[in-house]
């Protein structure tokens, strides 16, 4: 595999960073920058004119990696070339009231082929639903078959998220990028360093990603209960006080964001599913323990690696502050100085997790996809 990784500024000039692919080679690039920025006409031309044959696949974010850099002005460009291993790009758009589950039905099975091995998805992070999006993979993919990626982020603006294959990016719109061969090797990382506090509690009340009660009593009268004076910065102060969730039959659980908070139906609305039966425990963290998170994930996904794919939740960089290229830096030390280093902050994360390999979507973790070429 070869790389070359290109920071593309708002006056359409180029700086590279690292690698030695030739740009005209590339076939397939990861272009990840701000919504503004992003959506540009004239980033488009630049990019095609540079990459004349490869996909362009193009993401907003909530901020850019360039190696242990955050990089929020330009568009952080990573161009890559598989010398044995092959890829393959298909999109659908969604809009409200479609049939999501048909769609990414309908996506995975465009990528189907016998020597799929993994599937990268990244898809607009306002509109759909993460957890129906990886849920719906896992059943229409081979066993063996692995899936991992993030949903599109829009700063701390929450206006809209674009995603785009070889076109303008839009709302709505979900990229599947399919890798294929046995010299592929893929490893896969998700942590937070959150600490559960409080007792268990038990949904017994909800739709979809809305929380109505827990152990019967009222949701949110019951989280401001445990955030104690934090409770008055609601709801922007939910991003540093997370759910654990335990959905029933798992053993895996996953973190759960605050989306927003209904003061009249006592219910908080978050960025993934939380099924009744679930069990919960409140989370917060402190700087160390995300930096910590961020190293751990990177351990677990660590190998002989030529690309490292990092996707990491917008609440952590809220949280981390001035401190948010630390975790990046224990990804880099972790890996060593040999692989290229891209990814952002999202509205969700995409990735295994623990011992199992379904995907599941997460929300304030740290995700790692480490790929690789060998000889097969």
């Amino acid at each position: 595999m070869r790389l070359l990784q290109s920071i593309l500024a708002n006056d359409s000039s180029w700086r590279d960073r690292s690698g030695d692919l030739i740009p005209a080679e590339a076939g397939l690039v990861l272009v990840f920058g701000l919504r503004v920025p992003l959506a540009r006409p004239e980033a488009l031309a630049a990019l095609r004119a540079r990459y004349p044959s490869a996909h362009l696949v193009l993401v907003s974010t909530a901020g850019n990696f360039a190696d242990t850099e955050i990089e929020d002005a330009g568009l952080v460009c990573t161009a890559l070339r598989f010398d044995r291993a092959s890829s393959r790009c298909a999109s659908v758009g969604f809009k409200p009231g479609d049939d999501l589950r048909k769609l990414c039905t309908l996506l995975a099975y465009r990528l189907a082929a016998p020597d799929l091995r993994h599937v990268l998805i990244f898809s607009d992070g306002g509109l759909v639903n993460g957890s129906v999006l990886s849920d719906t993979f896992n059943s229409v993919l081979p066993p063996d078959v692995t899936l991992s990626g993030g949903l599109a982020g829009d700063g701390t603006d929450f206006v809209s998220t674009l995603v785009g294959l070889d076109a303008p990016p839009e709302p709505g719109v979900i990229v599947a990028i399919g890798l294929y061969g046995d010299a592929l090797r893929i490893g896969f990382g998700s942590a937070g360093g959150w600490t559960c506090f409080g007792p268990q509690r038990s949904v017994s009340a909800a739709t979809g990603n809305i929380l109505h009660t827990l152990d019967g009593r009222p949701a949110l009268s019951l989280y401001k209960e445990y955030l104690g004076p934090a409770a008055s910065g609601l709801p922007a102060a939910a991003l540093r006080f997370p759910l654990h969730v335990t959905s029933p039959g798992q053993t895996n659980a996953v973190v759960r964001t605050i989306l927003s908070i209904d003061e009249a139906a006592q219910s908080m609305t978050f960025a993934g599913d939380v099924p009744v039966g679930s069990t919960v425990r409140f989370m917060r963290a402190t700087y160390e323990e995300l930096i910590s998170g961020a190293e751990d994930a990177a351990r677990q996904a660590a190998q002989e690696a030529s690309l490292v794919l990092c996707v990491s939740c917008v609440g952590r960089r809220i949280v981390l502050g001035p401190r948010t290229e630390d975790e990046l830096e224990g990804v880099r030390a972790t890996f060593g100085p040999g692989p290229v280093l891209t990814g952002f902050y999202s509205y969700g994360e995409l990735a295994p997790s623990g011992q199992a390999q379904a995907c599941q979507l997460h929300n304030q973790t740290m995700t790692i996809t480490s790929i690789a070429e060998v000889d097969s």
